[in-house]
């Protein structure tokens, strides 16, 4: 029999958006899964046509929208499965895609995470991810393997990655046992990446998986180049920084990011005239500046039951009809 797999999304306004993915995972072919959909507190959008439409899901609206990790967690809390598969609610899956991950994760008991091909869903064509580099010691980025490149199954091979890609990851829940859960100072951004190198730290292998494909819309909620996006993508790359790297490196990147990349991206914005994007650029170094010394950067929360913090944010929680 095959294991039982978690589907757990995020759901943020656009209902129309998440009705689409579930749809699309109606049709799967993999057998036995549970679906949890997460509403982290839509301000504006109605979330209850989730609900109604699919009577056969866990559905969790929550009274405060407590980022991509802390929503994340409070449905891996109330999960079954032996593996977890994250998956953003802008994404559309094959038929016959969940079957190639958890074939790979049953047949080495070292892979903790693994990543399908993520294309775009507009360019089906063309790769988003194929696996990712690991990050460079002083700016603390990476470069995904294939992105924006048409696919001619030059990616067809699964191989050993160092991140996976969080519109659709998959974790054993036995690493997240061992390594902990997302870690959600992050809010938005950097928290999957942080959460594979934890997973590794533990004993666990990441991997890219070529004969699975998920399709992306890519940035429904947060937009491109929005102040929102400037904000906690570099909040989240300084977090990033402190949390993963020790002495000396840690001390060569901040040098770097305070003699280099900031006065770099700082001075791009004024000169572009993006004054909103200077202002939230400047608001994620503020916000650094002001926790460096706080152990809260540092934690990571442990699978255990709901917090009572957590059960008082859940407005509602309405259960398969079927259990």
């Amino acid at each position: 029999m095959n294991p039982l797999v978690s589907i757990i999304t995020v759901s943020y306004n656009h209902p129309e958006v998440t009705i689409d993915m579930l749809h699309s995972l109606q049709k799967i072919t993999y057998k036995p899964i549970e679906i949890f959909v997460i509403d982290n507190a839509s301000p504006n959008d109605d979330p209850t046509p989730i609900r109604d439409k699919f009577p056969d899901i866990h559905f969790i609206r929550l009274d405060k929208n407590i980022g991509f990790a802390g929503a994340n967690n409070v449905g891996i809390k109330l999960a079954h499965g032996k593996y977890i598969l994250l998956l953003n609610n802008d994404t559309e899956v094959p038929s016959g895609f969940l079957e190639p991950l958890v074939q790979k994760m049953e047949a080495n008991l070292q892979i903790g995470v693994v990543s399908p091909k993520i294309k775009f869903y507009h360019f089906p064509d063309t790769i988003q991810y194929a696996g990712v580099t690991p990050f460079h010691p002083l700016t603390i980025r990476t470069k995904g393997l294939g992105y924006g490149k048409v696919d001619k199954g030059q990616f067809d091979k699964d191989s050993k990655t160092a991140f996976a890609h969080g519109a659709a990851m998959m974790v054993s829940m036995s690493a997240i046992k061992k390594a902990g859960l997302l870690p959600d100072v992050y809010f938005l951004y950097y928290e999957e990446l942080d959460w594979c190198e934890a997973i590794r730290r533990a004993g666990y292998e990441v991997w890219y998986v070529h004969n699975s494909t998920v399709l992306h819309k890519e940035s429904v909620s947060t937009g491109r180049l929005s102040p929102l996006k400037t904000y906690y993508m570099n909040r989240a790359r300084l977090i990033f920084l402190q949390r993963n790297l020790k002495f000396p490196l840690l001390w060569f990147s901040i040098i770097y990011q305070l003699l280099v990349a900031i006065p770099k991206n700082l001075t791009f914005f004024l000169l572009k005239g993006q004054f909103d994007l200077f202002g939230a650029y400047w608001k994620a170094l503020w916000w650094n500046l002001g926790k460096k010394e706080h152990y809260s950067i540092k934690v990571t929360p442990r699978l255990e039951e709901l917090t009572h913090e957590e059960n008082n944010l859940i407005l509602e929680y309405r259960r398969p009809a079927s259990m």
